[in-house]
Formats: structure tokens, sequence, C-alpha cells
């Protein structure tokens, strides 16, 4: 179920929706609408805890790009690049120490390129990735369902 977080300025539209998830199955749901609005160049930051869904989010992202391979979390090779309608980028910081060690892996040409960008624990970067990035984020709620939050400019572009 979908719920609209107003901006505090009266009279604004919405600036996020939340969306909870009771199974795998509905975060991937959840993911491929996301995906069917992403555009070459997107940078979408995947934040939450251990264990909230981010690799299954991904995955969701994948299929609604048209991936038709295995996604698994890029945890120890820091990237995985998969094709479908567009590149995607997955790319997981949790293994990152620093700002500076996140800049010397030199993502420039896949985060400001053709593709959509998708980074797990992007907070490990610091203030190094454009601040445009889409921010999602996730948690668990304490029944262990999952609570998604999108900028409703992602959701607002036609699929």
């Amino acid at each position: 179920m979908a719920s609209p977080r107003v901006d505090p300025v009266a009279g604004n539209p919405p600036t996020e929706v939340t969306i909870r998830t009771g199974s795998p199955l509905e975060t991937l749901d959840t993911a491929r609408s996301v995906a069917r609005r992403l555009l070459p160049g997107d940078i979408v930051l995947l934040s939450g805890p251990l264990g909230a869904g981010k690799t299954v989010f991904a995955q969701g992202v994948a299929a609604g790009l048209g991936v038709s391979e295995a996604v698994t979390s890029p945890t120890y090779t820091i990237v995985n690049e998969y094709h479908g309608r567009v590149a995607l980028y997955h790319i997981d910081l949790y293994r990152i120490g620093s700002p500076r060690e996140f800049e010397l892996l030199g993502l420039d040409d896949l985060l400001y390129g053709d593709g959509v960008s998708l980074i797990e624990w992007p907070e490990r970067a610091g203030g190094a990735i454009d601040t445009r990035a889409a921010s999602i984020t996730r948690r668990i709620e304490p029944d262990g369902a999952r609570v998604i939050t999108v900028p409703s400019r992602l959701l607002e572009r036609p699929a």
C-alpha cells in the first residue's frame, strides 16, 4: 500500500511515496514499477540496514529493465554490470572504507554514462555521489514488513 509523504510547505505536491511490502515478491513488484520509469543516466541510491531487502529491490529493478540473467549482490566485486533496455550498474559500497576509497574506484564513467546506476550503501561514499541522485530508503518494521520510501519524481514519470 502506497501513501504519499507531503512536502511541509502547504500546497506542494508529495515529495515521497511510502510503500509497505510484506514479501520479497511484493518488493520485486515495487522495484519493477520503479525500474520502468528509470532513464539512462539515472543514479538510484539504496539505503537501509542489513536484511532490509536492498538486493531483492535491485533484482526487481533489473527485471524491470529487461535484464534476463540472475542478479546477485556485488559485495565482493563492488560492481556488477547487466544489460537490458539500458545498462544497469549494480554497485555495493558495503566494503568501502571512506569517501576517498570510493573516489579511487573511478566509477565516474558508469555513474555519469548512459546506464542506470543502482548503489547500495551510498553513505559509504560520503558526499562524492551527485546530489541529484534519487534516494530510496528501506526499513524493517517490527512485524517483518519492509517499508520503501521512493521520491515522487521517479513515480511521476511515464512507465
